[in-house]
């Protein structure tokens, strides 16, 4: 029997992996990791006007990789003309793949590949670094434990379904585990390299903005994706999805159709993406909406462990939707350090949710994500400074003047 397509994806085999979750903030000792994605060298990078030297690049993800975060977003193939900033992307795999940097735990670097040309010269990129002929890449990287802060100029079992979180803590009180070190997540016992690569791609919840984005109609995105996924599975690489402005679209407005976020999700999971990143890309969300989209994907037989939230805090919002995704079962999120990112195609959309603030508030509910938040917080004002804007964690900011008072 030939079932049809828009029923078929209800019963994929991830179907049967959803199941109920259960979240306890009431006791540190029951409470679950969270998995924190770190977007700012290449989300959070992405939209920055001014030229970013490639030494203060890596200099970043060189920083980011010492505070405990475990997934690191590194650069982005696309055509230069398109997103300048991103134009060294392949310098960026090649000091990877030469000099990674040294951590206590495994990172995933990730690389998004907006087609399959892109895909095809980060392939290219990692094959040459790797070659047994390759010249040795420059080491941009400071080998110092603290480096100066202008870098060179140069170059998924069962669980039960969450409670509402609630806390007793006073907000006003610093949580004693900012730093992620009440719960160290312990680094996995095996022979596996430090760090492994990975690519990400991305389609959109609405037809105006994937025109702008991507000119072309969603479904043509989604056909565009197949040979992606294809390529990097062959060659066993992870590969990860985003669905941008699920909760709000700049052309569209902000009733955006959680049904149809549910079935373009499924559709990226039919097609072997390991993981789907929901983005509310103007940060438009609120909790109401957050919940019915969740809800929506839920019902559409998506288990939370395929799901990643990507908020924007345009609007104040991003983490009441956090909380709102936890209560959900949702354990993937993305942040940026500093607040930094963007959207170039979405006028008005601030930064991403800063990692600070994502993780002062996780630590506060009594949730591990094993990230010191006192390092993160540090890079923040770094990197801020670097850039020469403003450092948008509050969390951070606060934590530094509490400590150096």
């Amino acid at each position: 029997m030939v079932m049809p397509r828009n029923l078929a994806w209800r019963t994929k085999p991830w179907s049967k992996f959803a199941c109920r979750r259960s979240f306890s903030a009431s006791s540190r000792s029951l409470a679950e990791e969270v998995r924190i994605i770190e977007v700012a060298a290449r989300d959070g990078l992405q939209n920055e006007k001014k030229t970013i030297p490639l030494a203060t690049k890596i200099e970043l993800i060189r920083r980011l990789a010492q505070t405990g975060v475990r997934d690191i977003e590194a650069g982005s193939f696309v055509a230069p003309k398109w997103v300048p900033q991103m134009a060294n992307s392949a310098e960026i795999l090649n000091h990877i793949l030469g000099h990674p940097p040294p951590t206590r735990h495994a990172i995933a670097y990730n690389f998004l590949v907006p087609n399959i040309k892109g895909l095809q010269n980060f392939l290219k990129a990692s094959d040459e670094a790797q070659s047994p002929n390759a010249e040795p890449s420059p080491n941009t990287a400071s080998n110092e434990p603290n480096p100066p802060p202008t870098p060179p100029s140069s170059p998924k079992p069962d669980q039960e379904e969450p409670a509402p979180i609630t806390s007793s803590q006073d907000p006003n009180e610093m949580p004693s585990d900012t730093s992620g070190r009440d719960h160290p997540i312990e680094p996995a016992k095996s022979s596996a390299p430090s760090f492994s690569t990975e690519v990400s791609l991305f389609t959109a919840a609405t037809e105006a903005f994937s025109r702008a984005n991507t000119n072309c109609t969603i479904a043509e995105s989604l056909e565009r994706c197949k040979p992606i996924v294809s390529l990097a599975k062959s060659r066993n690489i992870r590969v990860r999805g985003y669905v941008s402005v699920a909760l709000g679209c700049p052309y569209e407005g902000p009733d955006v159709s959680p049904s149809k976020v549910a079935e373009i999700t499924a559709t990226l999971l039919e097609m072997g993406v390991d993981e789907v990143s929901v983005a509310d890309t103007t940060g438009m969300g609120t909790a109401p909406r957050t919940q019915e989209l969740l809800k929506a994907l839920s019902a559409a037989g998506i288990a939370s462990q395929d799901l990643a939230l990507h908020f924007h805090d345009t609007y104040g919002q991003a983490l009441v939707n956090t909380v709102v995704g936890l209560e959900h079962g949702i354990r993937t999120f993305d942040s940026s350090v500093g607040g930094l990112g963007g959207c170039p195609y979405s006028k008005g959309a601030t930064g991403n949710v800063a990692t600070e603030d994502l993780v002062y508030c996780l630590h506060s509910l009594g949730v591990q994500t094993g990230i010191n938040l006192e390092r993160m917080a540090e890079i923040g004002v770094w990197i801020s400074s670097e850039l020469g804007r403003a450092n948008d964690s509050r969390a951070g900011k606060a934590l530094l003047a509490k400590l150096s008072s």
